[in-house]
């Protein structure tokens, strides 16, 4: 019998169909983990649904790379046709996406789980007009200054975690700068952050803001206490996040981002 008789079947399929497979779950992971923070930020969900959403995101950002990966490999190996530009730009992106997310988590594990940061452990700036915002609104973490957090992983006491995760958080001394002419500059650099302003009571030495989160729309409050002492004025700040049980370095962020922008100014 002629050795063409039986027609070569050609490289499978399969490749081409797991990859294009992979490279849409890839789409919707990406879309999902792009719309997890507008979600929240606009107020079509809570903070924890739209955190649901992204790690739907992320779990598809998985599955579809882990397809496109094998496809793609399968069918180089095989010369099996698959629309390889596509597919190498699918697993670029969705190793992309996958990195920064990770990233992001591995920040937030390496942190205590706390949503508070304080320069006076001692005698933390208590909030005042914002006291009264937070009490409207139920669920809110309670605006007062607690000690000790409860969690799933038993109680954190919050001084003592912050004091070993963040020994750099301290107050600011402007030596010899007037108390006047220190709340101006601490104001400036409240808006210069971006910090809708709450409360600015200069008689007090007390300036009330809320800082919302770029990408979820978090709203955290600060406080910012000014007191004289000795020649110079102390500059004390309080950063609370509304929600949530960790900020994953977010608030210390901001309180560093602050004093230094006001001692440089």
């Amino acid at each position: 019998m002629a050795a063409d008789a039986f027609p070569s079947l050609g490289p499978p399929a399969w490749p081409a169909r797991i990859t294009r497979w992979g490279l849409w779950i890839i789409g919707i992971g990406v879309l999902l983990a792009a719309l997890s923070g507008p979600l929240n930020r606009f107020g079509v969900v809570e903070a924890i649904p739209a955190l649901l959403v992204l790690v739907a995101g992320l779990a598809m950002l998985i599955v579809g790379a882990l397809l496109a990966i094998v496809g793609f490999l399968v069918a180089t190996s095989k010369g099996s046709p698959i629309p390889r530009g596509a597919a190498a730009f699918g697993i670029v992106v969705a190793l992309a996406v996958l990195g920064y997310l990770l990233s992001w988590l591995r920040t937030g594990m390496g942190v205590p789980a706390i949503h508070e940061i304080s320069t006076d452990l001692a005698s933390p700036p208590a909030f005042v007009a914002i006291k009264a915002i937070r009490d409207a609104q139920p669920g809110l973490n309670p605006a007062d200054y607690v000690n000790d957090l409860s969690s799933p992983n038993g109680t954190t006491n919050v001084p003592e975690a912050q004091r070993k995760a963040y020994p750099d958080i301290q107050p600011l001394i402007l030596q010899g700068l007037p108390a006047d002419q220190a709340f101006a500059r601490a104001e400036a650099a409240a808006r210069e952050l971006g910090w809708e302003i709450v409360a600015a009571v200069p008689a007090e030495g007390r300036l009330e803001a809320t800082d919302t989160t770029l990408f979820f729309g978090f709203k955290d409050d600060v406080i910012v206490r000014l007191r004289v002492e000795g020649g110079g004025t102390r500059i004390d700040v309080r950063s609370k996040s509304r929600v949530g049980l960790g900020d994953a370095g977010t608030n210390a962020k901001r309180v560093r981002a602050f004093l230094a922008r006001v001692e440089a100014s």
